[in-house]
């Protein structure tokens, strides 16, 4: 990812205050730069000084529908500009369902608004469903969740609850399109086909098409010469074989079996160290 000189530029240019992350500008150039000069919709959650309503709408072209969503009925005051200005709290699902009555589905949803953890989860199940194939839901400032902002205790995380976590959770979610695989009570899995995870900041890409996607193996027409997996076998040809399985199995040549539950126990305890 590189960093487009175009955004930063409109960045400084913006007649109005705005804050933004360094790390932020190769991301939004990676995820967004595909729906430039189109007619999307985009909405960012969180105005307060309005500069980066122009920056985004100086990016997208003329052709882009900017609407934000803020707290501080302050923000109408760029109406006049040309945006649409909803005043909401975006922790209330009545408030999204009346934004989305009157709005319609969107194309881009960036979330740079409270930062609680409950604003980003309620914001995140309440949009998902109005955005279009194709679409996105980013989050900003995830580092939130992590305590490292406002003191450990500013958000009264780290959290069971925390954002983070909820996405953790929702990749679960994303793999348990799987067949056979159990089901969550609340699932964002037939909109959400694919996250990606950065330095403090999430996305969300919905594609409902590909989330009716069937899972099942293929299998080609090409020649089955049968050659034998031996992913599970312990012997001295194969690399990387349990040398304790080994040395059992010379002892006790009469064992036929292979040890696998010993031995994926064993590469468990390995494994921890990559945990920490």
């Amino acid at each position: 990812m590189s960093i487009n000189n175009d955004l930063i530029k409109f960045f400084h240019e913006s007649e109005y205050y705005t804050l933004k992350y360094k790390n932020y500008f190769p991301i939004y150039e990676k995820l967004f730069s595909k729906f430039r000069g189109k007619k999307i919709t985009f909405v960012e959650i969180g105005v307060l000084s309005g500069g980066s309503l122009f920056m985004w709408r100086n990016y997208f072209g003329d052709q882009a529908r900017i609407i934000g969503v803020e707290l501080n009925p302050e923000a109408k005051r760029f109406e006049k500009y040309g945006f649409e200005i909803f005043i909401g709290n975006q922790g209330d699902e009545k408030f999204w369902n009346n934004f989305f009555d009157k709005v319609g589905d969107v194309d881009i949803i960036l979330d740079d608004g409270g930062h609680t953890n409950f604003q980003q989860i309620v914001t995140t199940c309440c949009c998902i469903s109005h955005i279009k194939d194709e679409g996105l839901l980013a989050v900003e400032d995830v580092f939130h969740s992590y305590g490292v902002s406002y003191g450990s205790k500013g958000f009264f995380n780290p959290s069971k609850f925390s954002f983070i976590n909820f996405c953790k959770k929702t990749i679960d979610d994303i793999n348990y399109r799987f067949p056979g695989s159990k089901k969550f009570r609340f699932s964002l899995n037939e909109y959400i086909y694919s996250a990606e995870f950065f330095e403090s900041f999430v996305a969300f890409h919905v594609n409902r098409k590909m989330c009716e996607i069937k899972n099942e193996v293929l299998r080609n027409k090409g020649h089955d010469i049968k050659v034998e997996d031996l992913t599970h076998q312990q012997r001295d040809s194969i690399p990387g074989s349990n040398q304790f399985v080994i040395k059992f199995k010379k002892i006790h040549k009469s064992f036929r079996g292979n040890f696998k539950y010993l031995v994926f126990k064993i590469n468990e305890y390995i494994s921890k160290k990559f945990f920490k």
